[in-house]
């Protein structure tokens, strides 16, 4: 089969490989019938991920149809369309027992899929702990609908209920990237008194104000002032930073009110700093960390209400066969590119 391959630092390729095979009795095979790039594979390809390892496939945003599972496998059944979780967990530990997934004590937990086992920019995927990875999709919802539910979908879903959001609150989400749009759509469903997005990207900024007009805008530089400016209590009450950009930790404390949360969702290719001395008075509540996509359940039922759609972020299409040229295209921001759907 087809798979997209880390080679090394700076370098995926297209390459053949061998289908995947059940290895447990937990496990289930998946046939990938859509997937998404992620900004989380440039970070791998970039060298930003130390975990991941040389010569997996790399993707962990796609849906599919099971084709087989092991004998351990009680939730789904081959021919079940489902979305694939972008975190391992075997349901049973401390972390997990917690709803903690992401800190998943199992060899494997965690962000496996992409990183440190195969994942699924490839024609099939071996999922493990099927039960808890795979979310069955029902026929009302699309393929392209699902896509993002277990992965950025997820995430926002997560940072925003970590936030607790209430419906008096000035919401600044930093970053309108495919995670920050998706963060925003969940930010919505809490209906805040505002929402400020800071997009410095002119092209993100007008996918904004075309699909969401009454979210207030601005740019980094004159952010700290807009939000003071529109906000009740000399800053956001709840600040999500999703862009993970070289100033943007130090922009969502900055223009977060005293004891304010602020939610990083973000992940940075280099150190952040933690400037105590400078924001001693504030009492701010931190809230960091990689998703605990247990969620994914709740979300495909939100969209089969019609509650959330992320349909409008995918602008491009490609077959799998053209992969390395959809990457050059995400990767470089070029032609408006939001998300890229990957078919078969």
């Amino acid at each position: 089969m087809k798979a997209l391959t880390y080679i090394e630092h700076g370098k995926f390729a297209l390459q053949e490989k061998a289908k995947p095979q059940l290895v447990s009795a937990r496990d289930a095979l998946v046939r990938v019938t859509l997937g998404s790039i992620c900004t989380s594979d440039l970070h791998i390809k970039h060298g930003s991920v130390p975990r991941a390892v040389p010569g997996i496939t790399v993707g962990h945003e796609m849906v599919g149809v099971v084709e087989a599972v092991g004998a351990d496998v009680k939730t789904v059944k081959p021919g079940d369309r489902v979305t694939v979780n972008v975190e391992t967990f075997c349901g049973e530990c401390f972390f997990c027992k917690k709803g903690f997934v992401n800190n998943c004590t199992d060899p494997h937990g965690g962000w496996a899929l992409g990183c440190r086992i195969d994942g699924g920019q490839a024609e099939f995927v071996r999922v493990p702990y099927a039960d808890q990875g795979l979310n069955k999709i029902t026929d009302s919802v699309t393929d392209e609908q699902a896509l993002f539910v277990g992965d950025i979908l997820a995430t926002g879903f997560w940072a925003t209920r970590i936030s607790e959001i209430t419906e008096e609150d000035t919401v600044l989400i930093i970053g309108a990237g495919p995670t920050g749009i998706c963060t925003l759509l969940c930010v919505m469903l809490k209906q805040p008194k505002r929402i400020i997005i800071c997009e410095k990207d002119a092209a993100r900024a007008e996918f904004v104000r075309k699909h969401y007009p009454d979210v207030l805008l601005c740019e980094p530089e004159e952010c700290e002032a807009f939000v003071k400016e529109h906000s009740d209590h000399g800053g956001a009450d709840v600040v999500l930073e999703v862009a993970g950009g070289r100033d943007t930790f130090q922009l969502a404390w900055k223009c977060a009110r005293p004891n304010a949360i602020v939610t990083v969702v973000a992940l940075y290719d280099e150190a952040q700093s933690l400037p105590l001395p400078d924001m001693y008075g504030k009492n701010l509540i931190f809230k960091t960390g990689g998703v605990d996509g247990c969620d994914c359940a709740e979300i495909l039922h939100l969209i089969e209400e019609g509650k959330i759609d992320t349909t409008p972020l995918i602008t491009h299409r490609f077959k799998l066969a053209d992969i390395e040229e959809a990457y050059r295209i995400f990767e470089n921001r070029l032609d408006g590119v939001i998300k890229i759907a990957i078919t078969e």
